[in-house]
């Protein structure tokens, strides 16, 4: 689109003040009715799909949460189920009876600090 200055207009000859624009400019291009209504709707189609892309991509950030929280409920059951297994593992009874426990011997003497 191109602008084409019309002509000069002193202040003196409009009731413009200070800090105006003194020239006018006409466009060769006119627009009707219906292309407005046109530029319109195009806009708000635009805006609506900038909109729909701007959700699916908080969608997307949702599924992956998701995901996280999967994996992380996963994990706090099998941390739970290896505390079960520690201390089943290192109650008194199992150290008792361990190969290791068997192949000690008892110490000759026993001397405290005082």
């Amino acid at each position: 689109m191109s602008y084409q200055r019309t002509y000069y207009v002193t202040r003196r000859q409009q009731s413009w003040g200070r800090n105006q624009n003194t020239t006018r400019f006409i466009s060769r291009v006119k627009l009707g009715p219906v292309m407005h209504t046109i530029i319109v709707a195009l806009m708000i189609l635009v805006m609506g799909l900038v909109y729909l892309a701007q959700a699916a991509g908080s969608a997307n950030y949702d599924y992956a949460a998701s995901d996280f929280d999967k994996k992380i409920s996963e994990l706090s059951t099998k941390k739970a189920d290896l505390e079960v297994e520690n201390a089943r593992l290192s109650s008194l009874e199992s150290v008792k009876n361990s190969n290791v426990a068997k192949a000690m011997s008892a110490p000759s003497s026993v001397e405290h600090v005082q």
